[in-house]
């Protein structure tokens, strides 16, 4: 199996510098990565780097809380679509999905959904599984399939754990029969842990993934 062409190659620690942006990037073309997942400071520079390879850019929105406001997240995709993203990952507002108004947790997806598709744009959301319960997963994902997202994605890689296989059998399960694919992201460090959740990967360890680190 070819883990390299699931794998987000990605960077999105704070102190990330220009120089480690850059290696990043070199790496996911030397490697056939599918993307470079940076934050949104980086798509411009990043897809200018990406021009002509086989490697697409992605970035985020309302990273890592999902607690900026709706109109917010659809300024940062825009701006991202600008810059030359093929790719951006919101984050859920996790606390009005951890409150149950699930029509507001509706309303903010859409939104960036409808911004992203109208530029042909890949959209997924993060609903951060680390802090739902089993229930709420499968809550989410259903509203996510529903607003018309390409995929629900498990993790930021910024709370208390990242990608689940547990997590991910139930998202898939929420999500069958319908447009919207799931994707893991977040913890993943080895080619056994790749493979077993591979319906997609975003991961921070890619180099290791592959056994070349």
């Amino acid at each position: 199996m070819k883990l390299n062409q699931y794998i987000d190659h990605t960077l999105l620690s704070p102190e990330a510098t220009e120089d480690q942006v850059a290696t990043v990037i070199q790496q996911a073309i030397e490697n056939h990565f599918h993307t470079v997942m940076i934050n949104p400071y980086w798509v411009a520079k990043t897809h200018q780097a990406l021009k002509g390879t086989d490697v697409v850019t992605a970035t985020v929105i309302g990273f890592p809380l999902g607690a900026t406001t709706t109109a917010t997240k659809v300024f940062e995709t825009q701006q991202a679509i600008k810059d030359g993203v093929d790719e951006v990952d919101m984050v859920m507002n996790i606390g009005e999905m951890k409150a149950g108004h699930f029509d507001k947790v509706a309303a903010d997806i859409q939104a960036v959904v409808k911004v992203g598709h109208e530029a042909h744009k890949v959209v997924k959301v993060i609903i951060e599984t680390a802090l739902l319960t089993d229930e709420e997963i499968t809550k989410a994902s259903e509203i996510v399939a529903k607003a018309g997202a390409d995929f629900v994605k498990t993790s930021t890689g910024f709370s208390t754990w990242g990608a689940a296989v547990h997590d991910v059998e139930l998202m898939s399960a929420a999500v069958a029969g319908t447009a919207t694919q799931v994707k893991a992201s977040g913890g993943i460090h080895s080619a056994e842990e790749a493979v077993a959740m591979i319906k997609a990967l975003g991961v921070s360890h890619s180099m290791q993934v592959i056994g070349k680190e």
